[in-house]
């Protein structure tokens, strides 16, 4: 299955491409790097929003397949990029044919020099049904809620 935009892997890079609403939240957490690290990489801000992810692995990799659901909306994706190195950790989902928006979602991990940890979370997206059309400014606020919800998923004390 291929993806439904052409810039993939945009979000590691950090130019993120014309055409899409761009957004982007950081977080400096209280959680110790390593825990948020291992949070981050096996789906878990996705399962404490109660987006219900079904992997087709229990860690990110790329190529992973990965739907997320809220309420009766299905989210197909792909794990497009992993980072997994001593003070960066984190990965980027691009959408699949059936989600709601066409676009890549990023989520990264970095250890500040004070031995703190900092996530980042980056998204390009456009609407890719009539749902998300018609939603507009709607769907770009509850993007938003959801960026900052999940950067303060990985708080977990």
């Amino acid at each position: 299955m291929e993806f439904t935009y052409p810039d993939v892997g945009a979000t590691l890079t950090g130019e993120l491409p014309d055409g899409y609403h761009h957004l982007r939240h950081s977080r400096v957490l209280r959680t110790p790097f390593e825990v948020a690290a291992e949070a981050l990489m096996t789906w878990h801000p996705q399962r404490r929003l109660g987006l219900r992810p079904r992997a087709s692995a229990p860690r990110a990799a790329p190529g992973v397949e990965l739907t997320v659901r809220l309420a009766v909306l299905n989210a197909p994706c792909r794990v497009v990029w992993v980072v997994e190195e001593a003070d960066r950790v984190g990965w980027a989902y691009g959408t699949l044919p059936g989600h709601p928006e066409s676009g890549e979602e990023s989520f990264l991990l970095e250890r500040l020099p004070d031995g703190r940890a900092r996530v980042t979370v980056t998204v390009f997206s456009r609407p890719a049904t009539l749902l998300t059309r018609l939603g507009g400014p709607l769907v770009t606020l509850i993007q938003r809620v959801f960026l900052r919800l999940y950067a303060r998923t990985l708080d977990l004390y």
